[in-house]
């Protein structure tokens, strides 16, 4: 009995080595294993059901050996080491998930391959095709060109930005062909901001020639120190002189002759006389005082600057106008004048009457103190009685006025009135804004020009000033022509 359990025992020992053993026969297949151990590993995971341990087999009497020998075979075929049965080990979770991590590595090789082969091929074929277009030559056009059309070069535009602009317009067929033909001329280097009116589906280095000739610049207007907006009549000669809004109607010409097309200076004149003076650019820091003028035609005396200005002559007269004045406007407020209070206690809209004043009575080196003298006399609430006020209404003027032209009251006319015109008399130069800013300190409260030469005398006593104006006499300066 011992004997027959002990064997029983050394069976079941035996069948167990079998079935735990690692054999590398039976693990061939499972070429992604790679754990060194013999046994299989246990897991539990909370959505996986648990690998269990095989059962040992039931303790069965022991059997005759010819009965052992009958049925031997079909239980090694069950469960013995060359069976693949439902008791193979199942596969490593370690080795699953090493084996996924290979395959995306795989797979992402292949997709970058595949990226990276797209991109050099198209890369290749753009670079053959710049490549042959250099020998091909830019469009261009041929044949009469067509109407004027009007381009802006701005401040600081390279070459290939003018050739955009030309393209744009309808001037050239492509940008690349102006600027081939722009870089091969040197005159393009002198070409400064402004308008031009330049033909229309013209030859690109026709279109580089008319650029950079004379005669293609158009809305270019210099506006001198002192001039007014309207036309007036010197009261000597009869000549008229120009004022700003015809200097403004003859720069506004595209094209020559009977074909050419120009803003009037009566259409300038209604424009500027709009009822929107927002609409014309005037800034924020004039608008109440602007909205308040008497006379609607002269709204914007003084808010158009002396100087060298462009504008697009394309543009209907309020938009010419607004260019102007939003430009003025800007060189203005460069000098000082929202700050100018400071100094001279006026707001930035008296500062510029008082700057169109200084303009119309003085030279250069004596305009710091006649500033002085208007910024004295209106905190003395004495009158200006300046001459230049009196011949602002008037249309034939000259430097001396008559009795009946001081005496008569207009809402500019400083002899009639306490303090400062309605609105500016003239266009102010800089050099004029910037004394009335910073007037030159001073007693003065009178001055007078004793000669044709332009000398100037101040003082704060008015019999000496009296004494002064007899030497204007003397010298002929005051003589009327009327």
């Amino acid at each position: 009995m011992t004997d027959r359990w002990t064997r029983a025992e050394e069976r079941y020992r035996q069948s167990a080595e079998r079935r735990y053993r690692r054999d590398d026969l039976e693990w061939s297949e499972a070429d992604d294993y790679e754990d060194d151990t013999t046994v299989i590993p246990r897991y539990e995971d909370e959505d996986e059901e648990p690998i269990l341990e095989p059962e040992p087999p039931r303790r069965q009497a022991p059997q005759r050996a010819d009965r052992g020998r009958g049925t031997g075979g079909q239980s090694r075929g069950a469960s013995g080491r060359g069976g693949r049965g439902g008791n193979r080990p199942k596969r490593s979770r370690v080795a699953s998930r090493k084996a996924a991590e290979r395959k995306r590595r795989r797979r992402n090789l292949v997709v970058f391959a595949t990226v990276f082969a797209v991109l050099f091929v198209g890369a290749a074929g753009f670079a053959a095709w710049k490549f042959m277009n250099r020998f091909s030559p830019a469009e261009d056009f041929s044949g009469a060109p067509g109407p004027l059309a009007v381009v802006q070069v701005k401040s600081g535009d390279t070459a290939t930005q003018i050739a955009d602009t030309m393209f744009a317009k309808g001037v050239v067929a492509s940008s690349a062909a102006f600027y081939e033909a722009a870089v091969r001329n040197d005159n393009m280097s002198a070409v400064q901001p402004g308008y031009y009116a330049i033909p229309s589906h013209s030859k690109a280095s026709e279109a580089v020639v008319a650029l950079v000739g004379k005669s293609s610049r158009v809305g270019n207007v210099v506006i001198s120190e002192g001039r007014q907006l309207h036309d007036s009549t010197d009261v000597n000669t009869g000549a008229r002189k120009d004022g700003i809004y015809r200097k403004i109607a003859d720069a506004s010409c595209v094209g020559t002759g009977s074909a050419a097309k120009c803003v009037t200076y009566d259409q300038l004149e209604a424009a500027g006389g709009s009822a929107d003076p927002a609409a014309l650019g005037v800034p924020s820091w004039a608008m109440d005082r602007v909205r308040q003028v008497p006379d609607r035609s002269r709204q914007l005396e003084g808010l158009i600057a002396a100087g060298t200005l462009d504008f697009d002559p394309s543009g209907s007269p309020e938009r010419i106008l607004e260019q102007l004045v939003t430009a003025s406007a800007a060189s203005y407020e460069a000098t000082g004048i929202l700050n100018s209070g400071a100094a001279n206690g006026l707001s930035p809209y008296d500062t510029l009457i008082g700057a169109s004043l200084v303009e119309r009575e003085a030279l250069p080196q004596d305009m710091s103190k006649v500033a002085r003298v208007i910024v004295n006399r209106l905190k003395a609430d004495q009158k200006l009685e300046f001459d230049s006020t009196v011949n602002y209404a008037l249309s034939a003027t000259e430097v001396a006025t008559t009795d009946a032209d001081r005496n008569k009251k207009t809402p500019w006319n400083t002899y009639a009135m306490s303090g400062l015109p309605a609105t500016p008399i003239s266009a102010p130069s800089l050099d004029a804004m910037r004394a009335m800013e910073k007037p030159e300190p001073g007693p003065w409260l009178y001055f007078v020009t004793v000669d044709k030469q332009g000398t100037t005398l101040f003082t704060e006593s008015y019999s000496e000033h009296l004494r002064n104006i007899e030497k204007a006499r003397q010298s002929g300066i005051l003589d009327s022509g009327r």
